[in-house]
């Protein structure tokens, strides 16, 4: 187990897309928006699709004011030491203190030599970076008399004026996976930034290449503690674990807490351009992680996160729908744990789809009727999905802020719209069938998906309130499809961003005063009969 005790670091990777270069700033602006401490760039300047790297990160750095920047990693063949050196101490004095060094020895020669770098063979380039490094650090020490003097095999400079010095520390993090080059690491280096991506073996390949690293180290009298440990990861939210940094927020918080604790990691860099990703990156993951490694310092015995059974769309405590809940558990029915949620009562549209005082009820549950606990767990489900769509409205409402900042496009808007499960549901068989009884049928063998049908049968004084669910849903999607409208008129002209809002509003409406209608009058009778006959 090897924590080198550094302070974490949360990081973004973003593509620098020349085609739509106001979208890279967006979201680089979006970046420091959710809370995440660090944006960086790949870096390869014969690629004439890509916005130059250090032109950009000059400019986030007017365009920004507290996010740091970094190239990840900076392309040395085509960076000439000394220029180099200088603009990052000027770009980190203009940002007071916001610009990190990401070097690395450079990999597409083909491509690096038709643009006019030297090609070099893997030895050499280590030899060169070991002396670009020398050159960096002797430029940044302006407090030192004479001029700077490296006569290398591939940078020679002779007698260059030192200066400026950098606002911080700068740290220079290179990218390396081979064992001169970690060795190198350790030796030279403020820290080792490789990509998982990279690993063959994935995280398990990180124990052996830390030791290299701290061979590096070691020999050179240093603690390989000073060497700071990074990493550039990627992985997909969902809703159940499938594989590493595959799965809920939970599942992340989890594995990344571990790559602290055990392998030393104390800076992981999302490379996703999504800024769904993004966000719950920085404000789900992010805190979660850094919560967990204090305790673990502090020699807490603080649970590690549990397994999670739901996925970035589980509502967390103080999220909208966990905070409707936490009300609801004032109220509720008699010897049922499950408590439906309440209706907000807020109305964001003048616009009315159905009028609410028309609705039926469902005949009362009966006095004293004892539920198992595999009746409460059948009502708990339908909140629980209901919870699911309810942050996904949550998600449809930061869309649409995105939006109007300019952090995404109507196009990528509608493209997330249409993976939520809002969108892919068939609202006219029900919400929560189309979400549950999928996996009914795969745990039990039921072939008939219709959960209502059932309760029909079950009690005939429901079949008013489920007459009048399935017409709410036919409304449901119309008002979806509604919202994909607005986004597709967008995309035709950026000024109809009013009708996308009205869209959206009545969407906020509609959904969340059916699904509180829904669980009102469904959640008792789920505890009472199942899903389907002789479920309980």
């Amino acid at each position: 187990m090897t924590d080198y005790g550094h302070e974490l670091l949360f990081g973004g990777f973003l593509t620098p897309d020349a085609r739509r270069p106001e979208q890279v700033v967006a979201r680089a602006r979006f970046c420091e928006q959710v809370g995440l401490d660090l944006v960086t760039f790949q870096d390869h300047p014969y690629q004439p699709g890509f916005l130059d790297s250090w032109t950009l990160m000059s400019y986030l750095a007017a365009a920004t004011s507290r996010i740091r920047l970094a190239g990840n990693v900076l392309n040395l063949p085509l960076r000439q030491p000394v220029v180099l050196a200088r603009s990052v101490a000027s770009l980190d004095l203009l940002s007071g203190g916001r610009v990190e060094l990401g070097l690395g020895t450079g990999a597409f020669w083909d491509a690096i030599e038709a643009n006019g770098g030297r090609r070099l063979a893997p030895g050499q380039a280590v030899d060169a970076l070991d002396e670009a490094i020398r050159i960096i650090r002797e430029v940044w020490a302006a407090d030192r008399r004479g001029g700077v003097r490296v006569d290398g095999e591939h940078y020679r400079v002779v007698g260059a004026k030192r200066g400026p010095a950098p606002a911080h520390p700068v740290g220079i993090w290179v990218g390396a996976y081979k064992p001169r080059l970690l060795r190198l690491v350790g030796r030279t280096a403020d820290g080792w930034l490789p990509s998982l991506a990279y690993l063959p073996k994935g995280p398990g390949e990180l124990a052996d290449l830390n030791a290299l690293v701290d061979e590096g180290a070691t020999a050179a009298g240093r603690d390989p503690a000073e060497v700071r440990r990074l990493l550039n990861i990627s992985g997909r939210f969902t809703r159940t674990g499938a594989g590493f940094l595959d799965g809920p927020p939970q599942q992340w918080v989890r594995e990344l807490t571990e790559l602290v604790l055990e392998h030393g990691t104390s800076g992981f860099i999302l490379g996703a351009d999504d800024p769904t990703s993004i966000e719950l990156f920085a404000q789900e993951v992010a805190p979660a992680v850094r919560e967990l490694v204090a305790a673990e310092r502090a020699g807490s015995t603080a649970p590690k996160p549990a397994t999670p059974t739901a996925g970035p769309e589980t509502p967390v405590p103080g999220g909208p729908a966990g905070e409707q809940r936490e009300v609801a558990r004032t109220g509720g029915i008699a010897g049922l744990a499950v408590t439906p949620t309440p209706d907000p009562g807020v109305r964001h549209s003048d616009h009315r789809l159905w009028d609410e005082s028309t609705r039926p009820v469902a005949p009362p549950a009966p006095a004293g009727h004892v539920y198992s606990p595999q009746a409460q767990a059948a009502g708990g489900h339908l909140v629980d999905v209901h919870d699911h769509l309810r942050q996904e409205l949550s998600q449809v409402r930061d869309l649409l802020d995105q939006v109007r900042q300019g952090v995404l496009s109507a196009g990528d808007a509608r493209g997330v719209l249409n993976r939520m499960t809002m969108r892919q549901n068939n609202w006219t068989l029900g919400a929560y069938c189309a979400a549950y009884c999928t996996m009914v049928t795969q745990h039990h063998g039921l072939e008939d998906d219709a959960i209502f049908p059932h309760l029909r049968r079950a009690d005939p004084g429901l079949t008013p309130v489920i007459d009048r669910l399935e017409q709410e849903h036919v409304v449901i999607h119309d008002v979806v499809e509604g919202v994909d409208r607005a986004l597709v008129a967008l995309i035709g002209d950026p000024g109809r961003l009013a009708g996308l809002q009205q869209a959206v509003d009545l969407l906020t409406d509609t959904l969340l005063s059916h699904l509180s209608y829904e669980e009102r009058n469904i959640v008792e009778p789920l505890a009472r009969y199942g899903f389907y006959p002789g479920q309980l």
